[in-house]
């Protein structure tokens, strides 16, 4: 913190800002500051910082496994991201041959590669209406991520990718694959992308999901840091470090009287915490208005150290560092229509296999991966079985692989972090105005009730996944008001 000396009185200054919570959006929030020139201190709960992005030794030793987000198409295609220059720090991004792949019964698999053409060439009678509907946002990926990305009540950078893109997002996505698509390669591989959304695919909105991922996957590719998701905090602490920032751990906030003196304060939390945090400094309206903001369903999730790679059918698919494991169209839409109403249906499985490209996760010839489904917002239901059995259809003698494995249930996801409320890994439900405005329907979704309090996590605009664009949304809102 920084503080004068008057003889032997160490006078404390005090800071212009302080945010709470250390992940990508916390230290965005924090860097957008000190670039700024604002004095500026970062507070985790935790031993370590990250949040969503960790990694950590779960089965045995010399295996590392992403805690939280393992895949990060959004963050090379982060404004802010790309402002930093991370490689230039450190930060080495693979990038595996395919972007996705997608198993189907009888050894078929349907490969999302980082090149439309080839991808489109796979897909049979689909490739000139895949490549058709897919090219414009190919050919403009900064564009539609400044538009993803951003606020929406703001003039788009480009007002015509916003209007083809909010001519075609609107639509359910059961809708968009089954009216352009004729071939359960296509239709498998745009639903896979969908469900990102973790809604119901026959919920409005669901295709826009599926433009920004699947454009991604053909455009910047889905890349992971070399040796895990942990690089990329530990490089943005090192940036902010470098500017004269701090960060203290083990800094659990319970009030604001916890808080050390500061113009502003920014909260990279969800609204539940929030709210609790500030109290009665915020009028009871507005309390409940974060009380009301609503959570989606959870994830199941295991890490696997493994003795080989996983036996897939289709050789294809272990050039992939994605794989969607679900079936056709008609089982995901099932799955995630089950999750939506609380029941259980066959899972859609996200999957990573880092070690195929990446060797320093693991001991020598040995490999690990990263797998979840969605459940029922805090649902104790053990689904590691229905995983395994998920993967087993599409790679017989998978479990004959398995060394250790380490299951994290929605309630140990959120004792490990708590803005995942239930297991909640996209920070909040993306049904209805949530999609668009959260925490809440206002104007600008980064300030409070209070005029030196600010909020941005991945339960503001724009959302869940490692972007750091909630945080820089609050520093610059920050910035613009109280730290003028």
């Amino acid at each position: 913190m920084p503080h004068g000396r008057f003889d032997n009185v160490i006078v404390m200054s005090r800071l212009d800002a302080v945010v709470v919570g250390s992940g990508p959006n916390g230290l965005a929030a924090a860097i957008t500051l000190a670039r700024a020139g604002r004095s500026v201190t970062v507070l985790e709960a935790n031993d370590t910082i990250g949040g969503a992005a960790r990694s950590a030794q779960l089965t045995l030793p010399g295996f590392v496994h992403d805690v939280g987000s393992a895949i990060h198409p959004l963050g090379v295609a982060s404004p802010f991201f790309q402002s930093l220059d991370l490689e230039a720090h450190g930060l080495r991004w693979i990038y595996p041959e395919a972007s996705v792949a997608h198993p189907l019964d009888d050894g078929r698999a349907a490969m999302g590669w980082k090149d439309l053409d080839r991808t489109a060439d796979g897909l049979g009678a689909d490739a000139t209406p895949y490549r058709r509907f897919f090219r414009y946002w190919v050919e403009h990926p900064d564009e539609l991520a400044d538009f993803a990305l951003r606020p929406l009540l703001r003039m788009p950078g480009n007002p015509t990718t916003a209007i083809r893109f909010g001519a075609l997002s609107t639509l359910p996505a059961t809708i968009t694959a089954r009216s352009v698509w004729k071939t359960e390669e296509a239709r498998a591989l745009f639903a896979g992308h969908a469900a990102h959304s973790i809604l119901p695919l026959g919920a409005p909105f669901t295709t826009s999901f599926a433009i920004l991922l699947g454009a991604s996957a053909h455009s910047i590719g889905w890349p992971f840091p070399e040796g895990g998701a942990q690089a990329i905090p530990d490089v943005l602490a090192s940036i902010l470090r470098d500017l004269g920032g701090t960060i203290e751990t083990g800094r659990e906030i319970s009030s604001m009287a916890d808080l050390p003196d500061s113009t502003a304060v920014i909260f990279a939390l969800g609204p539940h915490q929030v709210e609790r945090i500030v109290g009665d400094r915020f009028p009871e309206r507005y309390r409940r208005s974060l009380r009301g903001f609503r959570y989606g369903p959870g994830a199941w999730k295991v890490d696997y150290a493994l003795s080989e790679p996983i036996p897939w059918t289709n050789p294809d698919v272990h050039r992939a560092g994605t794989v969607h494991v679900g079936g056709p169209l008609e089982e995901i839409v099932e799955s995630e229509r089950a999750t939506a109403r609380g029941r259980f249906a066959p899972p859609f499985v996200l999957l990573a296999q880092h070690t195929l490209a990446d060797p320093t996760r693991a001991p020598a010839g040995k490999h690990t991966a990263w797998a979840y489904c969605h459940v029922p917002n805090g649902s104790t239901v053990d689904r590691t079985d229905a995983i395994e059995q998920q993967i087993e259809r599409f790679a017989p003698g998978f479990r004959d692989c398995i060394l250790a494995r380490h299951v994290s249930s929605p309630a140990i996801l959120h004792d490990g972090n708590k803005c995942l409320v239930g297991g909640d890994v996209g920070g909040g439900s993306n049904k209805g105005s949530q999609l668009f405005f959260r925490p809440r329907p206002q104007a600008n979704p980064f300030t409070t009730a209070d005029p030196a309090i600010f909020l941005g996590s991945a339960s503001t605009t724009p959302g869940g996944g490692v972007h750091g664009m909630g945080g820089v949304g609050a520093a610059e809102r920050a910035l613009s008001t109280i730290l003028k």
